[in-house]
Order: C-alpha cells, then structure tokens, then sequence
C-alpha cells in the first residue's frame, strides 16, 4: 500500500470491512455510504432492527474474522447499466439512488470476500492490511442529509496504522468527554438549556453570567482603547431593511419574521443593517474616516434542531460585532490594528491560533479590481504582522475577501473564532457616501470584524481548552474560605471581606461538613485557591493556602496571599 493519503485510504477500507461484517451478521441490511472522515469513517445502513452500542464488539469480532481471512479488494470497471442491474438484482436501493446520480458511462465496483460495493476507491490491498481500528458510536442520519429521507443507522468508527496511534487516539478521546462543555457546564453551574423553554437558546446562570461579564468587560475596555464608538441598535427591524440588505434573499431560510401593526418585522440576524443606519444618520466628510462602530449584539439565525450543540450552535447567540468605515487609503493600517487585537486578545485569554485568506468566489458583488486590490491589503497586513496564513482560493462570501482565525484548544482541536471581512456590497445598497477633499461624494469600504465571534461558542470552547479550570482572572470563584469548624467562621468571613474588598471574587464554605469533603468540593468546583483556617490560622492571623493543581503552599499572611493573587 503506497500512496500519499494512506490513512484515508485504510479508514475508507476499514468502513468497508465493517460494512461487509454488519451485512453478515444482520440480515436485510440495505447499504448507504461509507467514507473516511477527519480522525475515522462511518458507514450508513438502513436496517429493520435497531442497533445498540451492545451490538458493537459483536460487529468489530465480525470484523476481525473478515481481516484474518484477508480478502483482497478487488477493482471492476462496469458500464452504468451493468451497475444498475447487479444493485438492483442485490435489492440496494440506496446504491441505485447513487447511480441514478452519476452521468458517467462507466463506474466502478470494488469486491472484498462476499462483498460488493458502488466505489471509487482505492483501496488498501487486503482486508488483513487492517491492524489498528475501533467502532466508536452509533447516530441516525437521514439520506442525502434530507429530513423527508429514511432515518439510518449510522455507526462511527476508527482506524490507525499502529496499535500505539490508535491507543493515543482513544485517550484523547477520553480527554475530550471529561472537557465536553456541556457536561462541565451542568457540573460548574455555568449554563444550561431549556427544550421546554425552546432549543437552542442558552441561560447563564450566576457563575457563567460572570465569566460572560469578565468577557465582555475586556472587550468593551480594548475596542475603546482602539478609537471604536459603542453601538446598540433593537432586536426588531421591518423586513424592508433586510429587503435592502439582501438578505431576505440570500439568508431567507435562516430568519425569523413576525407580523405587528400588520407590518411584517424581522428578528436581526445580523447587526451590520443596523450600524450602516446609524453611520448614514447623517453627512461624512473625510476627515471623519476611519468611524468604528462596535456592539455586543445578539442576534437570531435558525438552525435545524439536529445541529443544535450545547453553545457551540444555538439559535440566540451574541456577537462581538464592529463594523469599521473607512477610505480605500485607510484599509491596510485598519486591517493592522485588527490583527493586533486578534493577537493581543488570543495570547490573552491563551489561545494559539491559525488563520486562511479566503479570495474571491465564482459569484461576487463589486468589481474585480477592487476585489484583487482588497485582497492585497488583506495578504499584505498577514505579511506585515508576519502571521502564517493558508489561501483558501474562493472562499470569500459574496461581498468580499476575508480572513478567518480557527482558535486551537489544549488538545489540538480547531473552533471557528475571529472574521475580518471586507464588504463590497452592503454600502452600495444602502447609497453609503463620504465627502472627499475636492467635494466629491466617495463610497467608503465596510470591514466587518469580530475578535472572539459568537461569545456563546468562544465560552464553549473555552470551557473545553481549559477542562473548566479557568486562570484566576477568568474563575467565578477565584478563592474559596474552608473553616475547619463552626467557631472558625468568623474570622474565615474577615478574610473574606478583606479580599473581597480588594476586588476578589470570594465564597466561604460554612457547611458542617469536615474539611477533607469542603477541599474535595472546591476541586470539583475548580476554584484555584482555597484558604483553609482553624485556630493556628485565626490566632496567628494567617491563612493555609491550598492550590487546586499545586496543592498545599503553606501558612501566610494576608499581605503575602495578596501579593500572590
């Protein structure tokens, strides 16, 4: 087996084996697509009885046996008809659908012991090449992705080239359940979500409001230092602004309307609409250029109840939104201050990142010209900030070029996180001008911007990159008092009110419980320090300072507990 995807080439394989090993041990099992994906591969079957994770190592001992057999996989190249006669002859439905689908004259088929599948291959070249897999899960999928499609069973599943690859894999599979942010939410007390209430909508409760707080405090205090103008515009606008925007055209599907005063209104989807309102509120001359607007603006896009996923995909999220308004001379050193906040603010909250100039698409608004040149600017600034960057060709949205910033956690995994998009469109449609030195009226260019994006999926993928342990700053409950008994109280709460009084956020564990279960509830809980005082502490005025990853650090004074937070 030599060839450059060699991994994808065995998952795809691996997929087939499992494919072949579910067809033997369920009868009636009717077969739809088995690809490999990023870290594995499925495969979807329609199948009369419903499968249960108990019936996993029942299909991977299968699997084994069709691996010790060594079959090999055997290419055959078959006109579209043959094709069609031998899946139909197999009562393969699904695979009929698929050639129903292709126009070529000629497909082909790859066979493996009893074995027959619609493929393009290639194919490792016997099944005894499979040392390393594991069958990870089982899902429903509707084909072709439709709602109005069957429901199959899709089961999940990966394959490495070694034993020691896949044991590696599977431990960082562990690692993410335990910093799964939906568990950790439920467990810190940070979020939850309602389905009597609606999918897809978040509640923050007191600790995770003030972590969202500590967030948007930050924000807030580095976009003024940065010359932007806070904004806040309703959640509510007539559906002739978004019929100027474009977007009940372009976005249609993802919008909620409502009918008032028998006019119909829009749920914002988007908070740029808005912002243009406030910037055409009145005459711009060019010595006014750059104006930045920025908002903490929620915003309302429908999603299907089937990707909806804890914070990371909601249907009610805000965004760290701004637009900047500036001239075509003023672009690139805009665009360098931008970088320089993505920066600063990912080092900060102790994010690595990478970054794709995504250019110019089939379909766009604006001229060629301007496009080449916006792109440019962009590439240049990456080149002056010396930030790596990857061209993703074609991938800018329709009304301009774009960088887009994928955010990498603890354990190497990437979130979708800060956008800089320059936007050729929206001024256009809503005759946006400035006045320039020799008194002509100039269009201004629009970059889009926002550091974090959502700040419901940053808090999600913050959670995860952290496992909940937050860095002090970021901590709902940065230190946490542990009277060992009733009469220690007192002087716990005196500690208390003097670090809170230096701004800390502080709680004092007074429950009658011994002080070995407070220390276990305050690491479950995450909180970096803990202060734990009986009658040494009280009469020596000090505190035993207890770290939740260091451990115990010893008796100390209050000015040298201090000094330390």
């Amino acid at each position: 087996m030599v060839h450059d995807d060699k991994i994808e080439i065995l998952r795809h394989s691996a997929a087939h084996i499992m494919a072949q090993a579910v067809q033997a041990l369920f009868p009636g099992v009717k077969l739809g697509i088995g690809p490999a994906i990023a870290n594995g591969f499925y495969y979807d079957f329609d199948m009369p009885e419903q499968l249960s994770p108990e019936d996993l190592p029942k299909i991977a001992a299968k699997m084994l046996e069709i691996i010790k057999h060594q079959h090999k996989f055997e290419r055959q190249e078959l006109d579209k008809a043959a094709a069609l006669k031998l899946f139909i002859d197999r009562g393969e439905t699904y695979k009929v659908d698929l050639l129903n689908g292709i126009e070529a004259e000629k497909v082909t088929i790859y066979k493996n012991g009893d074995f027959v599948d619609l493929c393009r291959g290639p194919h490792i070249e016997h099944t005894g090449y499979l040392k390393a897999f594991k069958l990870l899960s089982i899902a429903g999928a509707y084909w072709h992705g439709i709602e109005t499609n069957p429901m199959m069973q899709r089961i999940y599943g990966t394959a490495f080239l070694s034993q020691k690859e896949l044991d590696e894999y599977l431990k960082n599979l562990e690692e993410v359940k335990k910093r799964d942010h939906r568990k950790l939410g439920k467990e810190l007390d940070l979020f939850s979500l309602h389905e009597e209430a609606g999918a897809g909508f978040v509640y923050y409760h007191p600790k995770g409001a003030i972590i969202r707080n500590l967030i948007e405090d930050f924000l807030r205090r580095e976009n003024i230092k940065r010359g932007y103008q806070q904004v806040y515009i309703p959640h509510l606008a007539k559906v002739d602004l978004w019929n100027t925007s474009g977007h009940t055209n372009y976005y249609r599907e993802n919008m909620y309307f409502m009918e008032i005063d028998k006019q119909e209104y829009v749920v914002k989807p988007m908070n740029c609409p808005g912002h243009i309102l406030i910037y055409n509120r009145k005459p711009v001359s060019y010595r006014e250029l750059p104006i930045r607007f920025f908002e903490m603006g929620t915003v309302y896009r429908y999603e299907k109840s089937g990707v909806l996923h804890g914070l990371l995909r909601v249907r009610g999220f805000t965004q760290d939104d701004a637009h900047i308004f500036c001239r075509l001379d003023q672009l690139e050193t805009e665009i360098l201050s931008v970088l320089e906040f993505i920066e600063y603010t990912m080092k900060t909250f102790g994010f690595e990142y990478e970054v794709n100039l995504s250019t110019r698409p089939g379909k766009f608004a604006g001229t060629i010209e301007n496009w080449d040149k916006a792109t440019e600017i962009l590439q240049c600034a990456l080149q002056d900030r010396q930030v790596p960057f990857e061209i993703d060709p074609g991938a800018g949205v329709f009304y301009g070029p774009k960088i887009d910033v994928k955010l990498k956690d603890a354990l190497g995994r990437l979130w979708q996180g800060p956008t800089v998009q320059v936007d050729f469109n929206l001024l256009e449609r809503f005759n946006l001008t400035y006045t320039a030195d020799d008194g002509t009226k100039q269009v201004p260019v629009m970059v889009h911007r926002a550091i974090l994006g959502s700040i419901e999926r940053f808090f999600g993928a913050l959670i995860e990159h952290y496992a909940g342990a937050f860095p002090l700053w970021l901590a709902p409950v940065q230190v946490i008092l542990l009277p060992i008994a009733d009469r220690h109280n007192d002087y716990a709460q005196s500690v208390a009110d003097k670090l809170k009084a230096e701004g800390f956020r502080v709680e004092v564990d007074s429950r009658r419980e011994k002080i070995g279960a407070k220390i276990r509830d305050a690491q479950m809980q995450k909180v970096p320090y803990m202060l734990i005082v009986g009658d040494k502490e009280a009469q020596e005025q000090t505190v035993s300072v207890r770290h939740r990853s260091q451990g115990d650090q010893g008796l100390k004074s209050f000015s040298d507990l201090l000094m330390q937070l």
